[in-house]
């Protein structure tokens, strides 16, 4: 079936007649007297056929809330929300994709489809997001977060995830536009104008646009930015690329780092070499940036083996706060095909992909986030190899056989789980990364769960320049996070972490062993939507940092 195909029926399904109306009553007040969701959805069947889905009882409630049938619960609602897991790392992800646009990388297993940008498939589920909207930047923002309101989950607090081939090769215009329009999206109500009416009115594709104002618009938006993250080569970060995405408001870097052996990299046509990505992390991480390298086994000329020995290199000097592991895919439309029809690469079973996964996990430190373990790539377009997207439960279930555990902090992390701030552990995880002392700083549950962290660097000598003013002497606040279902500004939840005002409590321990190591000011690379809460805590406001005296 077709994207508008799926979209039409979808919108059938869920709009709600006067009778769906009635029926979602009688749903919710069997939820509301403690029922099972889905045991509710089954005992009232549809007259056609079928049961209401959780988008139509999430429709329903909004409808009785605003009419006064009943009262807000939050409880209820997070009990019909759709894939609550969306929003329990504490904020909500929207990812919108570039145009295709040529990419200087020439790798052989990277799939080649014009329609899309370099390493993407039309059929990936973001991708076709995108390709829907014709890559149009206010459409693809704008768009998702009506369908994330529609489905439940709170949408104040955005993470916007730009991906797209190589960020850095584009035209600066084009990436400056592009910013913008999702800016604006996000600056705007739900429900607006139609997206095209609303473009018309933001300039077009390349024109004169003001950044600023839009970023400034953001900081008491009703969908604030707080996170935005591009994806780029190692072999393009320099001073010069710093500043300019410090400009446009990022303040995460994804790199594919693929593996950490030299003779592996060149013969997969990668383009750079290990070299680069040391370069390139150290210098991000002097800059503030929080880092997320890509991982991947199963290159061409990688055994189990020879991969289980890359891995350790991540943790030896580059050390970054976010993975992801894309195990090697054989598709079709990449140079890597040919060299399976030869004979010369052979596809690990899943019996072999799944065992070197499941003795890497647990070997990952505690201050690393493991974002995926797969790419989400439709198993029809895979030649040979896995194809299964379920890898990570997977690694899970036979981890859990064999009675190992991964501390990573997504396994950690306490999600929707109340807290009790009284009961938690302060905690200093110190590590050395690059020209930098790295502390982790995070305040652990009783059954060691993770409720909130904050990463404090202190560069040393031999810390790459940055160019900027500002940091000089500086040290370095790259991410504050505190965890709990992500919560609409200013709303109050009983026992939720992020409103334990562990936050404030990080930063006055980070700004404690900041000044005990000799640093008289503090930096912290803040997102524009967050830019208030650091100005209230006495930071002030920088060319491109928030920064405080202590």
């Amino acid at each position: 079936m077709e994207f508008t195909e799926r979209r039409q029926l979808w919108k059938k399904i869920n709009t709600l007649t006067p009778q769906k109306l009635a029926l979602a009553h009688h749903v919710l007040d069997e939820i509301r007297e403690g029922n099972d969701v889905m045991k509710a959805l089954r005992s009232h069947p549809l007259d056609e056929g079928g049961y209401l889905t959780k988008a139509a009882l999430v429709a329903a409630y909004n409808q009785m809330v605003e009419a006064g049938t009943i009262k807000p619960d939050r409880v209820l609602l997070e009990r019909i929300r759709m894939k609550p897991m969306r929003t329990l790392s504490g904020v909500t992800t929207v990812t919108v994709l570039t145009k295709p646009y040529p990419c200087p990388g020439k790798c052989i297993f990277c799939p080649t489809d014009v329609r899309m940008p370099k390493s993407y498939l039309p059929d990936e589920p973001g991708a076709m997001r995108a390709l829907q909207h014709e890559f149009d930047p206010y459409e693809q923002v704008h768009n998702r977060l009506r369908a994330l309101t529609n489905l439940g989950h709170p949408t104040d607090k955005i993470e916007l995830l730009i991906l797209g081939g190589t960020w850095s090769s584009y035209r600066r215009d084009y990436q400056e536009w592009f910013v913008k329009r999702c800016f604006d999206a996000m600056n705007a109500p739900l429900p607006s104008a139609s997206p095209h009416l609303a473009s018309q009115n933001g300039g077009t594709e390349g024109g004169v646009v003001n950044l600023p104002e839009s970023h400034t618009i953001n900081e008491t938006a009703s969908h604030r930015n707080v996170g935005l993250v591009i994806e780029t080569r190692p072999d393009e970060i320099n001073p010069d690329e710093i500043k300019w995405l410090r400009h446009l408001g990022v303040t995460k870097v994804q790199m594919g780092a693929q593996s950490f052996d030299d003779h592996i990299l060149e013969i997969n046509k990668r383009g750079h070499d290990v070299e680069s990505t040391r370069k390139a992390t150290a210098l991000l991480r002097a800059a503030g940036f929080k880092i997320v390298l890509h991982w991947m086994p199963n290159l061409l000329g990688a055994t189990p083996q020879s991969d289980r020995a890359d891995f350790a290199k991540l943790w030896e000097d580059f050390c970054p706060d976010e993975i992801k592991i894309y195990p090697n895919q054989l598709l079709a439309n990449a140079e890597l095909y040919e060299y399976w029809r030869r004979g010369e690469f052979h596809p690990y079973s899943m019996e072999d992909l799944v065992e070197l996964l499941v003795d890497i996990k647990p070997s990952i430190p505690r201050y690393c986030r493991v974002n995926r373990v797969i790419r989400d790539i439709p198993g029809n377009n895979v030649v040979e190899g896995n194809t299964r997207t379920s890898l990570r439960q997977d690694i899970q279930a036979t981890m859990k056989q064999r009675g190992t555990i991964c501390q990573c902090i997504r396994c950690r992390e306490v999600r929707g789980k109340s807290v009790d701030s009284s009961t938690l552990r302060l905690d200093d995880q110190i590590y050395k990364a690059g020209f930098a002392d790295e502390h982790f700083i995070s305040f652990i549950t009783p059954e060691d769960g993770l409720a909130g962290f904050i990463r404090l660097s202190l560069p040393k000598a031999g810390s790459p320049t940055t160019g900027i003013s500002e940091l000089d002497g500086a040290a370095l606040i790259r991410e504050v996070h505190v965890y709990g279902q992500s919560l609409e500004v200013g709303a109050e939840k009983t026992g939720a972490a992020q409103h334990a005002g562990l936050g404030t409590r990080l930063l006055k321990e980070a700004e404690k062993i900041a000044k005990d190591n000799g640093h008289k000011k503090i930096a912290v690379i803040a997102a524009v939507g967050t830019r208030n809460y650091y100005l209230d805590r006495g930071f002030e406001r920088g060319e491109y940092y928030l920064v405080k005296k202590i």
